[in-house]
């Protein structure tokens, strides 16, 4: 079984086989939980949406109808994802990080990962979301084209916005 391929687990899974859905998760999960992490920053509702990923996956096995399946899980997570963000809409809203600079300052030598970490959640879900994908996730852009509906094109230049939004952000909260 370990030796099929993502897409033949998820076909036996599709029809009833709900063991194979134990390599699919052990293939998957720390994949689909980093880039929860990534986008929300908390732990728990990471590892919370991560698991309802997989819920939803073997709640809808026969909703699969081939493909790649890193595709259509990933589109379950990104879907779970935007749920959260409209749920939680204003504990993301940008009154919270009014004082980013502040808390910016306070980090300690060495704190870039973390100040980089507070910048990125200034930028809109979408921004953080292609800038995951492309840079923390490793995708390239005409897969994340594919898993957004959009064009490779349009997901570069979302992608290049994003960048120089973060950037700007980033150093503008150094102090000279």
């Amino acid at each position: 079984m370990e030796k099929l391929t993502d897409e033949e687990l998820m076909s036996k899974v599709s029809d009833d086989n709900l063991d194979c859905m134990r390599f699919l998760y052990e293939r998957y999960y720390q994949w689909i939980y980093n880039f929860f992490m990534q986008m929300i920053r908390d732990k728990d509702a990471s590892e919370d949406l991560m698991q309802t990923t997989f819920y939803k996956a073997i709640k809808y096995r026969k909703s699969y109808k081939g493909g790649k399946f890193d595709s259509w899980i990933f589109r379950i997570a990104r879907n779970l994802s935007a749920d959260y963000f409209r749920e939680q809409k204003q504990t993301y809203s940008n009154e919270r990080f009014e004082n980013i600079t502040e808390v910016i300052a306070e980090t300690e030598a060495g704190g870039d990962v973390q100040k980089l970490n507070l910048v990125m959640l200034k930028l809109s879900p979408e921004e953080r979301e292609i800038l995951v994908l492309s840079r923390f996730q490793e995708m390239r852009y005409l897969q994340i084209a594919k898993l957004l509906g959009s064009t490779e094109n349009a997901v570069k230049v979302k992608a290049h916005r994003a960048l120089k939004k973060l950037k700007k952000l980033f150093f503008e909260s150094v102090e000279i």
